[in-house]
């Protein structure tokens, strides 16, 4: 697979962005302290949407975790498409004496449970237009909000330099860096 500096007819010096990492904060109370990080990109292994939430651990522990010490967080991953489900991710205490931790994954998969695929990415919009029904659409409020950020964005990245990545790879290196700066890590699809 070609990537797009590949393709024929691109100047091997065009600048056309095909990838994005960031990390977003919302300043409000509700969301204080805690970083969105938001990437998109062209050509990675899989296509793939999902929205991953990964849970800090509690400031204060209520018992002694001798001997747990490496645990991973529990994470919440909310698969939009292809595969439409719901996966959590937790640490429970395995059976007996000993205080042992253990990742275990609870799973809701969309088609295993109603026995059909879920609708195509666009199946589901098409026919809501068609319907009249306005639930999954945009409001203009929204639509102009969502310009506003991503007008902010493009604004500030013009003079920074453009991070490429081979076709098949997650992203730039840029892109791992900017988690590892947070000591984190962008979960794997």
């Amino acid at each position: 697979v070609k990537g797009y500096l590949e393709e024929e007819g691109v100047p091997p010096d065009s600048k056309t962005e095909t990838y994005l990492a960031l990390r977003a904060d919302i300043d409000n109370w509700r969301w204080a302290d805690v970083p969105f990080y938001i990437r998109a990109g062209k050509r990675l292994p899989k296509r793939v949407t999902e929205v991953t939430i990964t849970f800090k651990s509690p400031p204060h522990l209520i018992f002694d975790l001798s001997g747990c010490e490496g645990l991973s967080p529990n994470v919440l991953r909310l698969r939009i498409q292809p595969e439409e489900g719901i996966s959590l991710s937790v640490g429970v205490k395995r059976p007996g004496q000993t205080l042992t931790v253990t990742p275990v994954r609870m799973d809701f998969d969309y088609a295993t449970s109603f026995g059909v695929p879920s609708p195509e990415a666009y199946e589901r919009l098409i026919l809501d237009a068609i319907t009249g029904d306005s639930t999954l659409f945009a409001r203009e409020d929204e639509v102009e909000m969502s310009w506003e950020f991503v007008d902010r964005i493009t604004e500030n990245w013009a003079d920074l330099p453009l991070h490429t990545y081979p076709a098949g790879e997650w992203g730039p290196k840029a892109a791992e860096e900017l988690l590892a700066a947070d000591n984190r890590v962008w979960h794997r699809l």
